[in-house]
């Protein structure tokens, strides 16, 4: 069902880029496409850009990318040639300054990803054990219609004096419900109120800074310490911070913020982004010992172009990661690692292998 005019496109359209392994680009390309049926998909070395309406649940099944973000902002590299620090640092500023409309656009659809996630899963917790649930309301019906019995034997006695009562109470009831009213809607203002309030001004956040090539080059020239390049991101972190409390009225917290600036600087482009997870997509909760790294295991799978029923076969397989991939991608295939390996050829062939 189409969205009337005026209402807003629910999940929202957004920008996303993801970090991704040198070289594997094109695979992501491919499936932020084939997944999340994605548009205006380009690319830039180690991050792919690219707009799409999925939700969170069809986001967290890219498998050939490392990290997830909200595109802020994509803009040309900063202009260093024969600029002083204190310019560079301005400049970097209105990354904020500029456009704080992008920003709180930004923060807006990230808010709504979130809360409606948070409503899928209290409804797919509430369709949880539904034969449970059936059971515990025929158990409640049969408790009730056997109350009811008993206390059909005492209810007309007691409505002579219930009626009397009722008289008596109504006239106080009136005026409790009339202040009740009124507490309701003072309490209901002051809860809007508060909510509008944590949402533009206590928000929370931390800043992540890479910065690399000419930049940082002239940036950290002064420095002459061997942790230099944790200084130069300490200081555009402070620099970028004090510019978003001052602009948007958030607080700073480096242990536990709502969200985190992830900000890339280079020669190539300036990246201002917001992580949509905490943990990487690489992270697999189903692989327990690291091996090879999980996203070059999926991208390896994907190109033997596996199919339902297909025997996949890996006799040197290690820790089997790329078989892990596999069988979690396609599920209908057969993975079969080394000792797996050996019976299978040993069926095959009616042979015996030592």
């Amino acid at each position: 069902m189409a969205a009337e005019p005026g209402e807003p496109v629910w999940p929202p359209v957004a920008r996303f880029f993801c970090t991704v392994a040198r070289g594997l680009e094109p695979f992501l390309m491919r499936e932020v496409r084939a997944r999340l049926e994605a548009t205006e998909v380009e690319y830039i070395l180690g991050k792919v850009f690219f707009t799409t309406c999925a939700d969170l649940n069809m986001l967290k099944k890219l498998k050939s990318a490392e990290r997830l973000f909200l595109l802020i902002k994509k803009q040309f590299p900063f202009n260093v040639s024969s600029v002083s620090k204190g310019k560079i640092f301005s400049e970097i500023q209105r990354l904020i300054n500029d456009e704080p409309e992008s920003w709180l656009n930004v923060i807006s659809i990230w808010k709504n990803l979130l809360e409606l996630d948070a409503k899928k899963e209290k409804l797919s917790e509430r369709d949880a054990n539904p034969l449970k649930r059936k059971m515990g309301k025929d158990d409640t019906i049969l408790g009730k219609k056997l109350k009811t019995e008993q206390m059909q034997e005492t209810q007309e006695t007691r409505e002579c004096q219930l009626e009397k009562q009722r008289e008596e109470e109504t006239l106080e009831q009136g005026d409790f419900f009339t202040k009740r009213e009124e507490f309701q809607e003072a309490l209901q203002n002051d809860v809007a109120e508060a909510v509008d309030t944590h949402n533009q001004n206590d928000l929370t956040f931390r800043v992540s800074c890479r910065c690399s090539g000419t930049i940082a080059k002239t940036l950290t020239a002064q420095y002459s310490y061997l942790f230099y390049d944790l200084l130069l991101f300490q200081e555009i972190g402070k620099v970028i911070g004090i510019a978003l409390m001052k602009q948007f009225g958030w607080k700073a917290d480096l242990r536990n913020p709502n969200l985190e600036i992830f900000i890339h600087l280079n020669n190539i482009y300036s990246v201002v982004g917001i992580p949509v997870f905490r943990v990487p997509l690489a992270s697999r909760a189903y692989i327990r010992t690291a091996g090879l790294r999980s996203t070059i295991a999926w991208a390896m799978a994907s190109v033997a172009e596996i199919k339902a029923g297909t025997v996949v076969l890996d006799p040197m397989c290690g820790l089997g990661t790329i078989l892990l991939e596999a069988a979690k991608e396609w599920p209908n295939c057969h993975c079969l690692q080394e000792v797996s390996i050996l019976l299978f050829l040993t069926f095959h062939s009616g042979k015996s292998l030592s």
